[in-house]
């Protein structure tokens, strides 16, 4: 695949077939995509999570303590259904992999540079998928930044989860999509 076309190509693919498995060899190919982001000081602060089967019920159960502290009254008709919500919200892809960062330490260490480097890393994972015929999806929110969800993954009080990436074949096609002309982002700047 040309890296131009599939730049533009590449689609966030939030419907996937939860029937159709996906092999273990190509999520280690995204996860080897990540890997090869850059990253100041060669710190590699990735770490990657992933989810199948039964493992993604306890992203479920902490996704739904998560969304209960926010709630007046969790034990209400309307609540327990949004907490059910939330518990199967990680079975709507076959796999899941969770990105997180791991800052390191040091004097030359800085905090934005390690998260930019996982967000990188992200996007290598997405531009992958789309490559290897599958389809991804990014997902954050709230409940990624909760210290619960770092305790959930066994991250440092300095670790933080920066999101979900649901990974399946796609079942969807999705929508053409536009960006603003280059010309109304960037401004050139040629003199003093």
């Amino acid at each position: 695949m040309e890296l131009f076309e599939a730049l533009k190509a590449r689609r966030s693919i939030g419907k996937v077939q939860l029937d159709k498995e996906v092999p273990k060899e190509l999520i280690e190919q995204i996860i080897e995509a990540a890997t090869w982001a850059p990253n100041h000081h060669r710190t590699e602060p990735w770490r990657f999570f992933v989810l199948t089967g039964d493992g993604r019920k306890p992203l479920g159960e902490t996704l739904a303590r998560i969304a209960a502290k926010g709630m007046d009254d969790p034990s209400t008709e309307e609540n327990q259904g949004k907490l059910e919500k939330a518990r199967k919200n990680p079975f709507r892809a076959p796999v899941i992999i969770v990105a997180a960062v791991e800052p390191s330490e040091g004097d030359k260490i800085i905090l934005q540079e390690e998260y930019a480097a996982v967000h990188a890393g992200v996007q290598n994972m997405l531009l992958a998928a789309h490559a290897l015929g599958l389809g991804a999806v990014w997902r954050t929110g709230k409940p990624a930044y909760d210290p619960e969800m770092s305790k959930q993954f066994g991250l440092s009080d300095k670790g933080e989860v920066v999101g979900f990436v649901y990974v399946g074949y796609p079942d969807m096609t999705p929508a053409p999509r536009k960006r603003r002309a280059v010309s109304e982002v960037t401004k050139w700047i040629d003199k003093e």
